[in-house]
């Protein structure tokens, strides 16, 4: 991260596992996530095909979504406490939500959020959403990014906090198992990015790390997909989003990802190209693959398109 940025990074806890190089690690994928989430979100539009086609940036400003702010509640959280304190966590993501409902929040989420913000215990109340079954949804997934970059030395760790900050609105496995999925690909993007093989190795750690499902059985195909296959085939065999579940978001992100990891630009755009819930989508990837290019490979037109993340 270039020393322009450093203002920005939040206050570090000195105890415990957090260091100024994690807290920047986690700023930086924050920054790529937003940038993605942001760009991702123009593409809601009957005339998207052509856009991404010709490659034409949509105008400014690029707003931002729910993806973003609850990433940046992460960022703060680990920031402070060098760990996922699941009920100072459950807190924030509650007053970021009340500061700013309108970012694009699903009903769920309202639902749960609310709920937090008026004194509900956060366990009970995501417990019971969906018939008592707990969220499978990917939005535990589209903010695990920065988890990924901060714990990027310790895998396990990366697991065990993922889960953590998953928990708190996802209450079903298939919603953690997409949360770890990501953070373990950034991690592994962090760990490998000056290798040949990056996104084979996030791939194929992802899938080694996620816990058995439908997510995990979602990034095994990912991994067979022929390096020829064109991203249209990929997300129409693995899925996009359009059913908004970890097992239909999270294996696309990750190919995505993993076929595009050192180029910023592509990655998003080929994301984009995918459709389905392309703001999420191309928030997972954008975490991800920030950790790879860094500050200097996140394109500085599109920076100054997007709203300003400011403390």
């Amino acid at each position: 991260m270039s020393s322009s940025e450093n203002h920005r990074l939040p206050h570090v806890q000195k105890e415990g596992h957090g260091t100024p190089g994690s807290v920047a690690r986690a700023w930086l994928s924050l920054e790529g996530l937003s940038l993605g989430d942001s760009f991702g979100e123009c593409f809601f539009s009957p005339l998207v095909y052509a856009s991404i086609d010709t490659r034409q940036l949509p105008e400014k400003p690029w707003f931002y979504t729910d993806d973003t702010m609850m990433a940046w509640s992460i960022v703060e959280e680990l920031a402070a406490h060098g760990k996922i304190d699941q009920d100072s966590l459950a807190k924030l993501f509650a007053a970021k939500f009340r500061l700013q409902p309108n970012r694009g929040y699903g009903a769920a989420a309202v639902q749960l959020l609310d709920r937090i913000a008026l004194g509900y215990e956060w366990r009970a109340a995501a417990a019971k959403l969906f018939n008592g079954e707990g969220s499978m949804g990917n939005g535990a997934a589209m903010r695990a990014a920065p988890i990924g970059a901060y714990f990027a030395d310790a895998l396990d760790r990366v697991v065990h906090e993922a889960r953590a900050s998953a928990v708190i609105t996802h209450a079903h496995p298939e919603g953690q198992a997409g949360a770890i999925a990501i953070a373990v690909g950034a991690a592994v993007a962090w760990q490998n990015r000056d290798q040949s093989n990056v996104g084979e190795q996030l791939l194929e750690q992802a899938h080694t790390l996620t816990p058995d499902g439908a997510t995990r059985a979602g990034i095994a195909k990912a991994i067979q997909i022929d390096p020829s296959t064109s991203v249209l085939d990929a997300a129409y065999g693995l899925g996009s989003g359009q059913k908004l579940l970890s097992r239909d978001t999270v294996p696309f992100a990750l190919w995505c990802a993993a076929r595009f990891a050192n180029d910023y630009e592509e990655a998003l755009w080929n994301t984009a190209l995918g459709l389905g819930d392309v703001d999420t989508t191309c928030a997972m990837v954008g975490g991800i693959v920030s950790l790879v290019v860094g500050q200097d490979g996140l394109p500085k037109e599109w920076l100054l398109r997007r709203e300003p993340l400011e403390e």
